[in-house]
């Protein structure tokens, strides 16, 4: 589903935004690695796994490689593209601890190995530090943009 607009959030869209996408990566970064424990984590027929991991493996966001036990088998790994994700999907994660669960509701929590602390908040910050709210920002369009 590539796309030719020049805008990024319409590419990396047309890319991720979809929800076996979004999980398959999710459960990468997890330590999924085999076509076999990703169907049963997401539970997504054959042909759209098949899919979806052949997308992300042409889109440089994950790799495949011979089985790390030997096997005859291929797992999946994040490239150094896939694990720049890592923030889209605790800002994900976090909207929808949020927005999603009603207050008394139990949900997983994203925490720090070495604390063991919930990850704090993701708040994008301007140059001066200070917290950036999205009417301090604004897109700066391309001239082929107002075409």
């Amino acid at each position: 589903m590539p796309t030719s607009s020049p805008c990024p959030v319409a590419r990396s869209a047309a890319l991720l935004g979809d929800h076996w996408s979004l999980l398959l990566i999710r459960d990468a970064f997890d330590g999924v690695r085999r076509f076999s424990d990703f169907q049963r984590s997401v539970g997504a027929a054959r042909n759209i796994l098949s899919n979806r991991l052949k997308r992300l493996v042409e889109a440089g966001i994950l790799l495949q490689q011979p089985a790390s036990d030997g096997s005859a088998y291929q797992e999946y790994v994040l490239s150094e593209a896939g694990q720049e994700l890592f923030p889209l999907l605790v800002a994900l994660r976090q909207w929808g601890e949020r927005h999603c669960f009603a207050a008394d509701e139990a949900h997983s929590t994203l925490l720090e190995r070495a604390t063991g602390r919930p990850v704090p908040y993701m708040q994008p910050h301007g140059s001066h530090g200070e917290p950036l709210e999205a009417s301090n920002s604004r897109v700066q369009k391309l001239d082929s943009d107002l075409r």
